[in-house]
């Protein structure tokens, strides 16, 4: 890892340490949002992963907003992607 992304990596830490600390009480709710964007990422990768296994071309790409709508709305989140997904298809 270079210099600059090893800053990085540090920085963005820092920023979350603190943004943490400034939270206070609403911890439990940043920690809701992080473990469901974690497992709604997890959970396209899976079903994109089980599409193709079945040779079935639809994948919802994994980028800042499917991870987002993942971790605002869950698991309903991800059936809206997909939703659209092949609302898009048709």
């Amino acid at each position: 890892m270079g210099n600059i992304s090893g800053a990085a990596v540090i920085l963005a830490v820092c920023l979350i340490v603190l943004a943490i600390g400034a939270m206070g009480r609403k911890v439990e709710w940043l920690i809701n949002f992080v473990l469901r964007a974690v497992m709604g990422t997890v959970g396209i990768y899976a079903i994109n992963y089980l599409l193709a296994a079945r040779q079935l071309q639809v994948a919802v790409g994994i980028n800042p907003f499917t991870v987002l709508t993942s971790g605002f709305l869950g698991f309903p989140g991800i059936a809206v992607l997909y939703g659209i997904h092949f609302f898009k298809i048709l």
